[in-house]
């Protein structure tokens, strides 16, 4: 086994561990339970829609529509719950909206053949907007207390927050190893023409996967909104980074055609300690952004040394000439 190939398997988990190692020297209470707990809820949201752009990534497409989503179906969930008093309704409101911009991405995507990068940016400012518009430009308070127990309550010990978000690592983690569906949609990461020669329907397998990634970014919306009691159409501003960078530092290829559900959990946890202990140390929120950068930028990096081995040389870089042989 070469160590490409052993960086490439357990090299997220050695940084996990690394990382909680030093963090567990370093940072007060980092490893204690409560901490512990907190941690985990901290990382539902990201961990939640993270399951799903796996499969986005391993497809070799992006969707960066994710936090406006978690704000529009939260505001959606809100302003139905408000007008008819219905906690199920304001949740299939919520859902619907997000299913809503999945098929929508999906749809033009596959579709009309658009760059996924484009769409998507394009339909982040639109549905942003939705959000502003359906909530006024304001937050949408919720009247209904019992919706409250989807944010805080749990069975176990354990918050609801966790379960659902554990729920869809399995349901997504046998749907990726386990079903036809997920070797499609990495056969179609590989190699997108050789996928269809095969016979793999690339247009609808495009359009169910960025239709899963809106119904779970809707579900993650409706759960922060319970969290926080409103509606908030201005809440998950750069949420797609964070599940981006998780995604990538749990070892899914930007290019495609590799993913694994234990990576991307590992991935969402060291995104996680990594903002828990920048919090326990009272760190500026200025620098958590420089810091948040540098992670996606260390993500990229680590993916750039999985596919590789080694960087690139850089332009500007010179090496002696070879000298012929006479």
């Amino acid at each position: 086994m070469t160590l490409q190939s052993i960086l490439s398997r357990a090299g997220p988990l050695l940084l996990l561990v690394a990382l909680f190692v030093v963090l567990g020297l370093l940072v007060p209470d980092f490893l204690s339970a409560r901490n512990a707990q907190g941690l985990l809820l901290s990382v539902t949201l990201v961990g939640t829609i993270a399951a799903t752009m796996m499969l986005v990534l391993a497809m070799r497409e992006v969707d960066l529509s994710v936090g406006s989503t978690v704000a529009f179906s939260g505001v959606l969930a809100a302003v139905t719950m408000g007008a008819t008093g219905s906690v199920t309704l304001g949740v299939l409101a919520g859902l619907v909206g997000g299913l809503g911009v999945g098929l929508v991405n999906g749809a033009l995507i596959a579709g009309f053949q658009v760059n996924s990068l484009i769409v998507t940016l394009a339909t982040m400012e639109m549905v942003r907007g939705l959000a502003f518009l359906t909530s006024g430009g304001q937050s949408v308070a919720i009247p209904l207390q019992q919706f409250y127990a989807l944010g805080s309550g749990g069975i176990l010990g354990v918050g609801w927050p966790i379960w659902i978000m554990a729920a869809g690592f399995a349901v997504f983690g046998v749907v990726l190893n386990r079903t036809v569906f997920g070797r499609n949609i990495l056969a179609i990461g590989g190699n997108a023409e050789a996928a269809r020669l095969a016979g793999v329907p690339i247009t609808r397998v495009r359009i169910t996967v960025f239709a899963l990634q809106g119904l779970m970014a809707g579900l993650a919306g409706i759960i922060l909104a319970a969290r926080i009691t409103s509606g908030q159409p201005n809440t998950s501003i750069g949420l797609e980074l964070a599940v981006i960078s998780a995604c990538v530092l749990g070892g899914v290829s930007l290019s495609g055609g590799v993913a694994t559900i234990g990576g991307v959990m590992i991935g969402v946890l060291i995104m996680g300690a990594a903002q828990n202990a920048l919090n326990l140390l009272n760190v500026p929120t200025f620098y958590q952004y420089v810091v948040r950068g540098g992670i996606l930028l260390i993500a990229v990096i680590a993916d750039r040394l999985r596919q590789t081995g080694r960087l690139p040389r850089l332009p500007f870089t010179r090496t002696a000439p070879e000298r012929s042989i006479r």
